[in-house]
C-alpha cells in the first residue's frame, strides 16, 4: 500500500482497470482529479459537452467490447451525462461514469454546483455510488468495473466527493472481486438446451429472433453455426444488425416496425421463435397480444428480468448466449440424428416473401437525390469493414435497410432510447477505438445540430471521422408521421432556413474538411472523395429529397399483420402461400 490522494487513488484504479482512454470535461468538483490525469497513462480526450463524453464512451465500447468510461464535475456536468448513461441502459453498453460531487459536508444543503445525481440515475444506472471516503475509492472502481461488463452489460455510475478526493488515503486495488447477492449466471441448465433442442426438433416452421445481445456476447460465429446447422431463417432486429451476416441466404433482414416484409412475416407465421439476446420490444412486436400468437417461444438470455417479461417463454434458458449456442449446437446435433423436421416448404415460403417484396425505393420524379441511393452508396463503397453510426429517425431506418452488414460492432445507434445527438460523438468514440477503420457518421440536418460541436474535439484530437448529413431540412420521421397521421399538419417539423447553417463553412469554421452534394451522378465522387481524406474529419451535406419516406411501415400499436410497403399499399397476402 502507499499513501497518495483519494484523486490520486482514483487515476491509479482507473489504470489499474485497464483503462487506456476516456472523455470528459473538468469542473471545480471533479478537478482534484485532474491533476494526476495530467500525468497519468490514459488518454483523456477534452470534450465540447458532456454529453458528447457520454455518447463517446458508448460508442468506444460498443466497437471494442470494452468498458466505456467518461468523467465530468457535480451539477450541470453530472446532468449532462443523463442522457447517455440513459442510452446506455437501454441498449446494454458497458459504460462508467465519474462524477465529482460538492464536498461532503455540504451534501444536501443545495450548495452550488451540487445535483443529486446518484439519485437522477437511479431508475436506470445499472448500479450507482456515492463515495465520501477516500479508502473507497478502488473498490468502487474495481466493482464498478466488474458490473459494468459482466452479465447484462451497463452504465455504472461513481460519484464522489470533492473531499474525498483531497483527502490522503492508502491506495490497494482489489485483486478480485466478490459482491454479494451479484452473481450473474454464465453458464446454462443442461436441462433447459436439452429441452430447447427437443423443442426445435419438434418445429417445422421456426425462426432464430436475434437480438444485441449476440453482439454483446461476441457469439456471431457461434450463432452461424446454429443457424447452418439447423438452416432456419434468421431475422436480426436493430440492434443486432451484423450479428449474421446480410449476405447469408438464411437472413431476412431487420423486423419490427420498418423491418422487411419477410423478417416480419416470418416472426407472424413462425410455430417457434429461437430468440437470443432479445426482449420483445414493442418496435419488434407491434401489437403484443397480435404477435406471434402461433409460436412458442424459447428465449435465451443472461438477464433474468428480460425472460417472460413480455412474452412468456416456453423453454428459458439463462446464461451467457455463448455459452449457450456453444452447448445448444451439439445438444441440437443429438436431437436432429433422432429426428430432423423438413423446413424446406417453410424456407420457400419465406424466400419467396423476400423475392416478392425485397427492401427498395421510388427514386424522385423531380431530380433531387434520393436519401437511400446515398446511404445505398455509402456502404457499398466504405465496404464491410467499415463502421457506421447514425441518428435518430428516417436515416437511422434508412442505414439499417440500405447498408449490408457483414460483421458485429459495425453498426452503432441509439436503439432503445431514440437519442437525437447520438451519431457523431459515438463515431467519435468508436473511431478512438478503432483508429485504423472507417467510420462515419450518418446523422440527420435535426441530429447533427445537436452536437455537431464535438467535430471540433475530432479535429483537435486527430479523430478523422466522417460525417454523411442526410439533409432534407426537416424533422423528418416526425415529418412522415405528420403526413401519414395528422393530415399533413407540418407544426414544427421544418428545418427550411435559406442554408442556414452551411454545413459545409459550419464544418471548416470546426476544422473539418466540408462538401456538399445534390446529384446523383455526383454521389460516388464526394464519398469518394471523402474517403481519400484520412487527416481530418470530413462533413458532408447531402440534400436529399424532402419527402422521401421509410418503407416499409407497422403504425405504433397496430398489429404486425397490417405492414404496409407503401402508402395504404399493403402487401398481396393472397399471392403468397402462408
Amino acid at each position: 500500500m502507499s499513501q497518495m490522494t483519494g484523486a490520486s487513488s482514483l487515476v491509479a484504479s482507473l489504470e489499474a482497470a485497464g483503462v487506456d482512454v476516456m472523455f470528459g470535461i473538468p469542473g471545480g468538483a471533479i478537478l482534484p482529479a485532474y491533476d494526476p490525469i495530467f500525468s497519468s497513462s490514459i488518454r483523456h480526450i477534452l470534450v465540447r459537452h458532456e454529453q458528447g463524453a457520454g455518447h463517446a464512451a458508448t460508442g468506444y465500447a460498443q466497437v471494442t467490447g470494452r468498458v466505456g468510461v467518461c468523467i465530468a464535475t457535480s451539477g450541470p456536468g453530472a446532468t449532462n451525462l443523463v442522457t447517455p448513461l440513459a442510452d446506455a441502459a437501454m441498449d446494454s453498453v458497458p459504460v462508467v461514469a465519474i462524477t465529482g460531487q460538492v464536498p461532503s459536508v455540504a451534501i444536501g444543503t443545495d450548495a452550488f454546483q451540487e445535483a443529486d445525481i446518484r439519485g437522477i440515475t437511479m431508475p436506470f444506472a445499472k448500479h450507482n455510488y456515492l463515495i465520501t471516503n477516500p479508502a473507497d475509492i478502488p473498490r468502487a472502481i474495481a466493482e464498478a468495473f466488474h458490473i459494468a461488463s459482466t452479465g447484462r452489460p451497463g452504465p455504472v455510475l461513481v460519484d464522489i466527493a470533492k473531499d474525498a478526493l483531497q483527502a490522503m488515503t492508502d491506495f490497494k486495488f482489489p485483486t478480485s472481486v466478490n459482491l454479494a447477492g451479484y452473481k450473474p449466471k454464465s453458464v446454462p441448465d443442461n436441462q433447459s438446451i436439452l429441452d430447447a433442442a427437443a423443442l426445435i426438433t419438434q418445429s417445422s416452421k421456426p425462426v432464430f429472433y436475434v437480438g444485441g445481445g449476440v453482439i454483446k456476447a461476441n457469439a456471431s460465429r457461434e450463432l452461424l453455426e446454429l443457424a447452418q446447422l439447423l438452416g432456419a431463417p434468421v431475422v436480426t432486429t436493430l440492434m443486432a444488425r451484423g450479428a449474421f451476416p446480410d449476405s447469408h441466404p438464411l437472413n431476412l433482414g431487420m423486423p419490427g416496425m420498418h423491418g422487411t416484409v419477410a423478417a416480419v412475416t416470418a416472426l407472424q407465421k413462425a410455430d417457434l421463435l429461437i430468440t437470443l439476446g432479445a426482449r420483445f420490444d414493442d418496435r419488434v412486436t407491434g401489437k403484443l397480444s397480435t404477435f406471434a400468437v402461433n409460436a412458442k417461444v424459447i428465449h435465451a438470455d443472461i438477464d433474468p428480468a428480460e425472460i417472460g417479461k413480455n412474452r412468456f417463454a416456453d423453454v428459458a434458458v439463462l446464461g451467457d448466449l455463448k455459452n449457450t449456442i456453444s452447448a445448444l449446437i451439439p445438444a441440437l446435433k443429438s436431437a436432429l440424428a433422432k429426428n430432423q423436421p423438413d423446413l424446406t416448404p417453410w424456407l420457400h415460403q419465406m424466400n419467396s416473401l423476400q423475392a416478392a417484396y425485397p427492401l427498395g425505393y421510388d427514386k424522385p420524379n423531380d431530380g433531387t437525390l434520393s436519401p437511400q441511393y446515398v446511404i445505398e452508396r455509402l456502404g457499398k463503397i466504405s465496404g464491410p469493414e467499415a463502421i457506421f453510426a447514425a441518428g435518430v429517425g428516417q436515416h437511422q431506418m434508412w442505414a439499417s435497410q440500405f447498408v449490408s452488414y457483414e460483421n458485429p460492432r459495425t453498426w452503432l445507434n441509439s436503439g432503445g432510447l431514440g437519442t437525437m445527438g447520438y451519431a457523431v460523438p459515438a463515431a467519435m468514440g468508436a473511431k478512438v477505438g478503432a483508429p485504423d477503420t472507417t467510420v462515419w457518421a450518418i446523422d440527420g440536418d435535426g441530429c447533427f445540430q445537436m452536437t455537431n460541436q464535438e467535430l471540433v474535439t475530432c479535429a483537435l484530437n486527430n479523430i478523422p471521422i466522417k460525417v454523411a448529413i442526410i439533409n432534407n431540412e426537416s424533422l423528418g420521421m416526425v415529418r412522415q408521421w405528420q403526413t401519414l397521421f395528422y393530415e399533413g399538419r407540418y407544426s414544427n417539423t421544418s428545418l427550411e432556413s435559406k442554408r442556414v447553417p452551411n454545413f459545409p463553412m459550419l464544418a471548416e469554421a470546426m476544422g473539418c474538411v466540408g462538401l456538399s452534394c445534390e446529384r446523383e451522378e455526383d454521389v460516388d465522387a464526394t464519398i469518394e472523395k471523402a474517403m481519400g481524406i484520412n487527416d481530418q474529419p470530413v462533413v458532408i451535406d447531402f440534400r436529399v429529397h424532402r419527402d422521401a419516406m421509410v418503407w416499409p411501415m407497422v403504425a405504433a400499436g397496430a398489429s404486425n399483420d397490417d405492414i404496409k410497403i407503401a402508402r395504404e399499399t399493403a402487401p398481396d397476402w393472397d399471392s403468397q402461400e402462408l
